[in-house]
C-alpha cells in the first residue's frame, strides 16, 4: 500500500535544505551512472528555485494583503456597539446596508462590556461609540476628546431574584447587586438608594460583561441586578421583577459620541453625515415595523430567543438628537434644581 503526502513548498524546502548532504553523500555511495546523478541535481535544485519563488511571492501577497485591509480598515468609519437595544438602529444601517457605500465603510465594533469600548475609543481603534453619559464624561475627564452625536432611548431597570423574594429597595442591604463602576448603573444604584434605610450595607458587585450579568441572574447567583433591554425583556420572563425604573428618575443617559478629532476631518465629516443619515433612516424602519420584524438581527446580535423577542416592549427610537445639558450635569453628579414657574400676572383660567 502507498501512502501520498501533501507537502508545501516551504515544507519541500525546509527537507532540502535540512537533508541535502545525505542526498548528495547518498548519491556518492550509490551506483548511479553520471546521467542520473545529473538529473536528480536538477530535479532537487528545480524545485528549490521553483518552490523558492513561489514562497515568496506569497509572503509579498500576504504582506500587501495585510497592508490594503489594515488601510481600508483605518479609513473606515468604526464604532464600537453593545449587545442592548439602543444599538439597533446601527445593527439595522449596517445589516440592510442603509447609506451610499461609497461614502460610507462603517464597520461596527462588537463589545459585550462597555470597558471594552471605552478601551477602544481611548486607543484610537474605534471613531464613535455607543455608551452612557457617565462613561463618556469620565473618559472626558480622562483626557479623551469626545464629541456627542446624540442621545439613545436606552433605560435600565433593577431586577431582584425571585427566589431571594426582595420586592422592595430597603430590602437590599446585605444583598449583591451586579452593575458596573464609572457608568450609568453605578450612578442609578446611588439614586435608588439615596434616603433608603437598609438592615445593612449593599454590595455592590462589579459584573461588566452584560451577558453574564443576565446569566448571574438567571443561575440564581445573583441578588439584585441592572439589567438593560434585551436582558431587562429575559429576565422578566424567567420571573425576575423590577423594583426600579431609570426611567422613573427623569434622566437620559444613553449617548452615541465620536471623537473630536475626527469631526475636524473633511472625509470624515462626510462620513459623519452619511452615518447620520441611516441612522434616522433606521430609526424611521424600527418605528414603522417594530423590533419583531427584524428577527433575523435580534438573534444574530442579541440571541434571544422567539418567548423574549415576541415580550420585547414596543419601543421609540428617536432621529438623532445631542443629548441635554441637564442629563449631562446628572452623569457628572450635578443636581439640578426644576424649573420655577414664571409668574406672569395672568390669572390662569
Amino acid at each position: 500500500m502507498r501512502t501520498v503526502f501533501e507537502v508545501s513548498c516551504e515544507q519541500t524546502l525546509k527537507l532540502v535544505k535540512t537533508y541535502r548532504k545525505y542526498i548528495f553523500i547518498d548519491m556518492i555511495k550509490t551506483r548511479l551512472n553520471i546521467k542520473n546523478k545529473i538529473l536528480l541535481l536538477l530535479v532537487v535544485a528545480g524545485m528549490m528555485v521553483s518552490c523558492g519563488n513561489s514562497y515568496e511571492e506569497q509572503r509579498r501577497f500576504s504582506r500587501a494583503e495585510r497592508a490594503r485591509l489594515h488601510k481600508e480598515d483605518s479609513l473606515a468609519l468604526k464604532v464600537a456597539v453593545m449587545p442592548t437595544l439602543d444599538c439597533m438602529p446601527l445593527f439595522l444601517a449596517k445589516e440592510h446596508c442603509l447609506y451610499d457605500t461609497a461614502r460610507l465603510d462603517l464597520r461596527l465594533r462588537y463589545f459585550t462590556a462597555q470597558m471594552d469600548c471605552d478601551t477602544a475609543i481611548a486607543g484610537r481603534s474605534v471613531e464613535g461609540l455607543v455608551s452612557d453619559l457617565v462613561r463618556t464624561e469620565r473618559l472626558r475627564r480622562e483626557g479623551v476628546p469626545l464629541d456627542y452625536l446624540s442621545s439613545t432611548n436606552i433605560y435600565w431597570q433593577l431586577f431582584t431574584n425571585h427566589k431571594a423574594r426582595l420586592k422592595r429597595i430597603d430590602q437590599l442591604g446585605d444583598k449583591m447587586v451586579a452593575m458596573t463602576r464609572y457608568s450609568a448603573t453605578d450612578m442609578l444604584t446611588d439614586r435608588a438608594l439615596d434616603g433608603v434605610k437598609t438592615s445593612a450595607m449593599v454590595f455592590r458587585i462589579q459584573v461588566n460583561d452584560v451577558n453574564v450579568r443576565l446569566s448571574m441572574m438567571l443561575n440564581n447567583e445573583m441578588d439584585a441586578a441592572w439589567l438593560a433591554e434585551p436582558q431587562a425583556t429575559a429576565a422578566r420572563v424567567a420571573g425576575h421583577k423590577s423594583v426600579c425604573d431609570s426611567r422613573d428618575m427623569k434622566v437620559n443617559l444613553g449617548v452615541v459620541a465620536f471623537r473630536t478629532d475626527m469631526t475636524k476631518d473633511e472625509r470624515r465629516k462626510t462620513q459623519l453625515k452619511a452615518f447620520v443619515e441611516a441612522y434616522n433612516k433606521a430609526c424611521d424602519s424600527l418605528n414603522h415595523y417594530g423590533l419583531n420584524h427584524y428577527g433575523d438581527i435580534l438573534q444574530k446580535y442579541y440571541k434571544v430567543n422567539g418567548k423574549v423577542a415576541k415580550a420585547l416592549p414596543k419601543l421609540k427610537f428617536s432621529h438623532v438628537e445631542k443629548p441635554l445639558q441637564t442629563d449631562i450635569d446628572a452623569a457628572n453628579g450635578k443636581k439640578t434644581k426644576p424649573k420655577a414657574e414664571v409668574k406672569t400676572g395672568k390669572k390662569s383660567k
